[in-house]
């Protein structure tokens, strides 16, 4: 990544992780995020992220340095293969290993920015918290009420759900997404490494799976956040690793969309955390700022509802991923119809393929046979603005201003800002 210049004599490295800021956003947000403008201009450049352009897929590209086939982590949600279960990253809770004394440990809970639903705020700046219900799944309510295969990562023997009936534990996250992480890596090296996010986020599936090593330290909103990650910069003597991640960017243009006051009021916040940050840099220390993926706005009239088309229904078992890139498993000797099917419904603006075209093609770096299977068997990505809602399966997801997912431009580009503060 070239990085060894810009980083020559730097022994603490800040990371921080401001999801849903793309490249291609940076422009639009500078008007009232100066600092944020000046720093892409002297000190950024343009990265590209993994596909699907999606949270979990993305945190566990940046934590593992792997591909999403090879670290398993392929979409939104994904389908536990051996059931009809969709496994929905962010409302992922902790593993049972993941207690206060596990690296990163801590209470479970969803993770995120991405998060469409109770973590969302309904009035008021960047943080308030809203209490609207979470979606489900894509296959209903209940989980499936059958084994996972141990192979693919799923859990042991079911519990019992709130209704009382035999439910599947989510998976290991140490087995569904099975590569070690950087995190890992720098720890047993002798680096400090912490981790500075919500506190509600430390120890969650998610969590365990892109980290998984480091202390957690808890922080709501953007002074705290930088008063926790400059502390923990500040706080070794040796080699220092310091994590942090901002989700309102995301937030905010999921719900209301990019370029609204609410948008414009969460990147004017993210200006603050910056200019804390670059002026709080220890003299050997260096900052660097990223993002998970872009987003942009789809407009009304520009979505296809699995909930009313029953076309989009025909021949399909499970349906996983999200809005932009849809996976779909099939029933058996179902795939050529529905590839038939979805491309006639969603004409020139989509790509429908099947998995064997769409992991030979490479959009997920290669892929051991271990995780084929959480891949729909047929595989819809919108390359138009455009998305694929359930409208009643997932009310709020459906009513979202901006999404992303796919493999356009304004989803996939990031940003990469490598700051010194001597140099700035």
């Amino acid at each position: 990544m070239g990085l060894t210049g810009p980083l020559a004599g730097v022994r603490r490295i800040a990371v921080l992780l401001l999801d849903g800021l793309g490249w291609y956003q940076i422009p639009v947000a500078a008007p009232y995020a100066p600092t944020l403008a000046d720093l892409a201009h002297r000190f950024g450049r343009p990265l590209t992220s993994g596909f699907p352009s999606t949270t979990p897929t993305s945190l566990v590209t940046l934590g593992t340095g792997a591909t999403p086939g090879a670290h398993g982590v392929l979409g939104f949600r994904l389908n536990i293969p051996g059931t009809d279960r969709v496994l929905t990253h962010i409302d992922w809770p902790r593993s049972p290993v993941a207690g206060p004394g596990f690296p990163g440990g801590g209470p479970a809970s969803p993770v995120g920015g991405d998060r469409p639903g109770g973590t969302w705020p309904t009035t008021g700046t960047a943080e308030t918290t809203g209490t609207e219900e979470q979606p489900r799944s894509s296959v209903g309510e209940q989980p499936a009420r059958s084994s996972v295969d141990p192979a693919a990562g799923g859990g042991g023997e079911p519990g019992r759900g709130r209704d009382g009936w035999p439910t599947v534990e989510d998976p290991d996250p140490r087995r569904w997404q099975p590569l070690p992480t950087q995190f890992e890596r720098a720890e047993a090296a002798g680096v400090a490494v912490s981790l500075v996010s919500r506190p509600e986020l430390a120890g969650t599936g998610l969590s365990l799976a892109a980290y998984r090593a480091g202390t957690h330290r808890g922080a709501v909103g953007v002074d705290a956040l930088a008063d926790e990650m400059l502390a923990a910069l500040r706080a070794g003597t040796g080699p220092t690793l310091v994590y942090g991640y901002h989700p309102d960017v995301d937030r905010y243009g999921h719900q209301n969309g990019v370029d609204t006051a609410e948008w414009r009021a969460a990147v004017a916040e993210v200006d603050r955390l910056l200019a804390r940050l670059v002026d709080g840099l220890p003299p050997d220390a260096a900052l660097l700022v990223t993002a998970d993926h872009g987003q942009l706005d789809i407009p009304a009239e520009a979505r296809f509802d699995l909930d009313t088309d029953p076309r989009l229904r025909a021949g399909v078992r499970v349906v996983a991923g999200e809005a932009r890139v849809r996976y779909l498993h099939t029933e058996p000797g179902a795939v050529d119809d529905v590839v038939a099917t979805w491309t006639e419904v969603l004409g020139a603006g989509a790509w429908v393929v099947t998995r064997d075209e769409a992991v030979a093609a490479g959009w997920f770096g290669s892929v051991p046979e271990a995780h084929l299977a959480r891949i729909g068997d047929v595989v819809a990505v919108c390359v138009a603005p455009a998305v694929v809602v359930a409208s009643t399966e997932n009310p709020i997801e459906a009513r979202l201003v901006a999404y992303h997912g796919s493999c356009t431009a304004t989803e996939m580009t990031v940003p990469l800002l490598v700051v010194r503060r001597s140099r700035g």
